[in-house]
């Protein structure tokens, strides 16, 4: 039986955050904190935030296409960070927070031109998207005490004052794309 799982690797702020959100959908199998897009090989965090390795914080999701389409994934994705900030989401600055699309085939590539030409047609945000859309390359895991550090963390300063509110969100706006213990 071939593999039904597909890979998609998003940019989008901290990943502390995008991980809290996407590892709660219907279909994401799992998802792995990490690094890419820039120059570094095997970059350590310490070396990702002075924003000098042009490495994103970025999450690897490993989905089951037949339950959640790559397309859902990126309207999730959307919806919840501001696409038209560069180099920042929040009080998050630096090359290592842009928002960002590793297309792993020429379909997610495809899917994702077509979204951003569809969401700027619509005029859902106010200012032009800046998301990038790069052919994924290497994608580096983050160190461990950064895997499932929501849900480890929930107590922690940033995980109450910015993952809570944005998970509060999501949850309501996507109620019916979770699984059932979310």
């Amino acid at each position: 039986m071939a593999d039904k799982f597909e890979i998609a690797t998003l940019a989008n702020g901290c990943f502390w955050c995008t991980e809290a959100i996407f590892q709660r959908l219907k279909g994401v199998k799992k998802i792995t904190s990490g690094y890419t897009g820039g120059t570094i090989k095997n970059p350590a965090y310490r070396e990702v935030t002075t924003g000098r390795t042009g490495h994103a914080e970025a999450i690897q999701i490993k989905f089951d296409a037949s339950i959640i389409t790559f397309q859902e994934i990126l309207d999730v994705f959307f919806s919840t960070h501001d696409p038209t900030t560069l180099n920042k989401q929040g009080y998050d600055r630096g090359t290592q927070y842009r928002s960002a699309i590793f297309y792993h085939s020429n379909k997610q590539k495809e899917v994702a031109e077509h979204f951003i030409k569809a969401l700027t047609e619509a005029n859902v945000f106010e200012n032009p998207i800046v998301t990038e859309i790069t052919k994924f390359d290497t994608f580096y895991k983050a160190e461990e005490y950064h895997q499932n550090y929501y849900n480890n963390n929930k107590t922690q300063g940033y995980c109450t004052a910015v993952i809570n509110p944005k998970l509060e969100k999501f949850i309501k706006k996507y109620k019916t794309k979770l699984k059932e213990q979310y």
